[in-house]
């Protein structure tokens, strides 16, 4: 298939519609055609009805009807956390191309499900990430350059700067524990619902795709072996409420196992809150090798912008030459076409899904946990 064009139906936009909008920023791509299960609740529909109008493209709500009428060869796939492997699974199965939203999925036997899937049907698979922005791919071009030499260690800092409603401590003892799925829904308005579902999840489960992703590439796609972590509920009062972590820190062992140069990875991840800082969070890799280091900024290039009466939600910092949506279609494209690997496809996703679910296993025992490879 070498179509100048390729027609994508969106199925579910419950959480954001970054996703998609980042698909049809493509100009080979197309959405035609937004799709959900007719079972799906009010506030769910009504998501998908406000996509579909600002596309001018119909609503069906029939996933297995709109696959089959509307000759489509990509699924754009961004619905809430615990949907995501089922509906990219029948997206497989119908013989599309798939790009999902992250977490890969918030249990590990979806992911195994996905990826079984995903292998007997042929397709192509890529998960949503960050690895294409200017500072990551500079990185990326130094560390291959040999400039560093043999990498032997790799820390990201991952500090996401947005609230997750009343902090820490706001509210009475007496007061009911807030509802996770209730402060997801309200929180779509602002964009800050990246934990959409029934299941509460924390940082490490919501954001850890993106800085693992970065420690895949990075280092060549050296693999987690072990991971020892320590996490906590610091900042937000829904955290607390629903057991869930807003911080983290993980240490990984990579290649100990493998025979490769094993390399030491570290990771310190947080939802830390609007006021912490002016761009949308502290984002910085640490890079170590043999002959010299690397300290990246992921936010750059940027220009910071200040004036009177500023909104106070409005990002001070704002990033340049970001062509991240464009580079991550371009890379999902030439998979279709070239029979080449996705830059975080399904087993690099499943991978990510196995690491977060080790630490999360350390966090709880206190102990280092290896981690569950296919």
């Amino acid at each position: 298939m070498n179509r100048d064009v390729y027609r994508c139906a969106v199925l579910s936009v419950a959480k954001h519609a970054y996703v998609p909008r980042g698909v049809a920023a493509h100009p080979r791509c197309e959405l035609v055609v937004v799709a959900d299960d007719a079972s799906e609740p009010a506030w769910v529909h009504e998501r998908n009805q406000r996509l579909a109008d600002e596309f001018e493209v119909p609503y069906i709500r029939d996933v297995a009807r709109a696959l089959r009428e509307f000759d489509v060869q990509i699924a754009v796939v961004s619905p809430a956390a615990e949907r995501h492997c089922d509906l990219s699974i029948r997206a497989a199965q119908a013989g599309l191309h798939v790009v999902q939203d992250k977490p890969l999925s918030d249990r590990l036997s979806e992911c195994d499900r996905l990826v079984a899937a995903i292998d007997q049907a042929g397709v192509k698979f890529l998960m949503w990430n960050r690895n294409l922005l200017p500072a990551v791919c500079q990185a990326r071009d130094v560390i291959r350059s040999g400039a560093l030499g043999p990498l032997r260690a790799i820390h990201c800092d991952f500090y996401f700067s947005k609230d997750a409603g009343p902090p820490r401590g706001s509210r009475r003892a007496s007061d009911p524990p807030l509802d996770w799925l209730t402060h997801q829904i309200a929180a779509h308005a602002d964009g800050s619902d990246g934990g959409l579902g029934h299941t509460p999840l924390g940082e490490l489960q919501i954001e850890g795709i993106y800085p693992l992703a970065y420690l895949h590439m990075l280092t060549g796609g050296a693999k987690v072996e072990r991971v020892f972590a320590r996490t906590a509920s610091f900042f937000h009062q829904l955290n607390v409420d629903n057991h869930v972590d807003d911080l983290a820190t993980v240490t990984l062992e990579m290649n100990a196992d493998s025979g490769r140069r094993p390399i030491l990875g570290t990771l310190c991840i947080g939802r830390i809150g609007a006021a912490s800082h002016p761009d949308i969070g502290e984002i910085k890799l640490h890079v170590l090798g043999e002959n010299g280091a690397l300290v990246v900024c992921e936010s750059r290039p940027e220009v910071a912008v200040y004036y009177r009466q500023q909104p106070a939600a409005e990002f001070r910092h704002r990033r340049q030459a970001i062509d991240m949506d464009y580079l991550l279609m371009e890379n999902f494209l030439a998979a279709i076409e070239t029979g080449s690997p996705t830059i975080v496809d399904h087993h690099v996703g499943r991978a990510i899904a196995a690491t977060v679910e080790a630490a999360l296993a350390s966090s709880r025992t206190g102990q280092p946990v290896r981690v569950d490879h296919l």
